[in-house]
């Protein structure tokens, strides 16, 4: 494999080392000078390729010019058979406005202990909450804007208060749960499952302790008080399943 690729490097690169006779060498007639000559050849080749790629570097994509992600909802027919009920975007989509690029992908809600009979309605089609209470859980993404440019404003005539406001009435009682004092800290009686399924993001907990996640990195957060942080110029996306608690 290796000789037959430099034999066609050496071919491509002979025409402008040929003998002193004007006769083009043969593969049973390599003297030191021809083997100078197709290493030479080889170099530039591999250089040329390494220098193209770093000249035309594969451009990454942005999140946000991606697809919504869609959800599988599964159940049962009328002869138990299991069967899917929908494959599409989550009929509950909340944007924020006071935020731009903030968005809720409200996938699935449970109270209670769910009875499993595989048609029951989607409960996403009758709104959602913030957080599920003592033994319900919460399914959704969230897309965060990229970090902001220094110098950055919200939109005309928004204010903190009145995005908190926007964000309560859109997904009910989520607002509340803000501290109007530090910005993005808040607090929940739940236990939060989260994996950043694109892009990374900065958990914050008390005292400004802080770690850095990346892609398929993964948080259980205990009811804690955090605030999300995302320190690139590219939407971040992350799944939660959230459990409800009780304070003790």
């Amino acid at each position: 494999m290796i000789s037959s690729f430099l034999w066609r490097v050496w071919q491509r690169h002979k025409k402008n080392t040929r003998d002193l006779d004007g006769a083009a060498p043969s593969a049973e007639h390599f003297d030191d000078r021809h083997r100078r000559h197709m290493l030479q050849a080889l170099s530039a080749l591999v250089a040329g390729g390494a220098l193209g790629g770093m000249s035309h570097p594969a451009e990454a994509k942005d999140s946000s010019d991606l697809p919504p992600p869609k959800r599988a909802l599964t159940g049962r027919d009328d002869a138990g058979k299991s069967i899917f009920k929908s494959f599409d975007v989550t009929p509950k989509v909340v944007e924020i406005d006071a935020n731009p690029g903030l968005t809720f992908y409200e996938l699935y809600m449970t109270e209670g202990v769910p009875d499993l009979t595989g048609r029951e309605p989607d409960p996403m089609l009758k709104g959602t909450k913030a957080f599920p209470g003592p033994g319900g859980t919460m399914f959704r993404l969230i897309s965060y804007p990229p970090k902001r440019p220094e110098g950055w404003k919200p939109p005309a005539g928004v204010t903190f208060e009145s995005g908190l406001r926007e964000m309560s009435e859109k997904i009910p009682a989520m607002g509340d749960h803000f501290e109007r004092g530090t910005p993005g800290m808040h607090t929940s009686d739940t236990i939060d499952y989260g994996v950043v399924v694109r892009g990374e993001m900065t958990l914050e907990l008390d005292d400004g302790q802080k770690i850095h996640l990346r892609q398929g990195d993964c948080v259980v957060q205990n009811g804690t008080r955090h605030r999300w942080r995302n320190p690139l110029p590219e939407p971040c996306l992350m799944a939660f399943i959230s459990v409800g608690g009780k304070r003790a």
